[in-house]
């Protein structure tokens, strides 16, 4: 089946928008990418001082691999990273 290049825009757009609805890649937080202030509104349990920290870390020792990576910051704990898991998005 040949899709026009108007029906092609269309579908890519409305697939763009339910992606965004569902909670997905449109709500998700970047944690290599995001300013401490992002990241403190963005995640529970992570206030200015903590996402300093992981901005920190960032940039002392690279990207986080792993969400798991983050209880290397103090007071990051499994809990946190879990309440959290579903709202973070890891770019390389």
């Amino acid at each position: 089946m040949k899709l026009s290049i108007p029906t092609l825009i269309l579908a890519l757009s409305l697939s763009s928008l339910a992606q965004a609805s569902d909670g997905r890649a449109a709500d998700l937080i970047d944690i290599n990418k995001a300013s401490a202030e992002q990241l403190a509104q963005a995640l529970d349990g992570i206030g200015l001082s903590k996402a300093r920290a992981i901005v920190e870390y960032r940039r002392v020792n690279g990207a986080f691999g792993s969400l798991e990576s983050l209880e290397a910051i103090k007071g990051i704990g499994e809990s946190t990273i879990a309440n959290n898991k579903n709202r973070i998005r890891i770019s390389k």
